[in-house]
């Protein structure tokens, strides 16, 4: 069966692949979700993670969509912390979280580090995909849509290593 993680990281302040040396993986890191319960990034060793930072009143929220349609063809009908919210949405999502700037969540720091300034989101619904290896294989900006055939490309290419 296919899966894929969806985490929604929402966005706290609007801001060239680099040289990965890898001192840690994505599944070191965790999140707290909008209940404050902890997302542990270990529990999906193995899988394919899109983390994506977003927002509730920003042009791209279209894009919630199709987060939502991909989800329901790639995701893990097992997770159990589902967040629903007014776009109909039930994949994960965290607490409002600093993804740039001097308080920046870890991850996003480690991502900077490891791959670079493409990893850093430039505003809302920017796209990291994180390969089952539990490193960062993609990155893509806003303005690139969930549905597009190069991000579904990229998304089952990883799927099927």
């Amino acid at each position: 069966m296919k899966k894929i993680l969806i985490f929604i990281i929402i966005m706290f302040s609007f801001f060239t692949k680099g040289n990965a040396q890898y001192e840690q993986l994505a599944t070191d890191f965790s999140f707290k979700n909008s209940a404050g319960s902890p997302i542990n990034f270990s529990d999906y060793k193995e899988k394919v993670i899109l983390v994506v930072n977003v927002a509730s009143r920003c042009g791209f929220t279209n894009q919630y969509k199709d987060l939502q349609a991909l989800w329901t063809k790639y995701g893990d009908k097992e997770i159990k912390n589902f967040c629903e919210t007014t776009f109909g949405i039930n994949f994960p999502i965290t607490e409002k979280t600093d993804v740039i700037g001097k308080n920046s969540h870890p991850f996003f720091i480690w991502a900077k580090k490891n791959y670079g300034a493409a990893a850093i989101p430039k505003w809302n619904f920017h796209k990291i995909i994180i390969g089952k290896s539990g490193k960062v294989v993609d990155t893509f900006a806003s303005v690139t849509n969930p549905s597009s055939k190069k991000f579904i490309t990229a998304i089952e290419e990883e799927l099927k290593n």
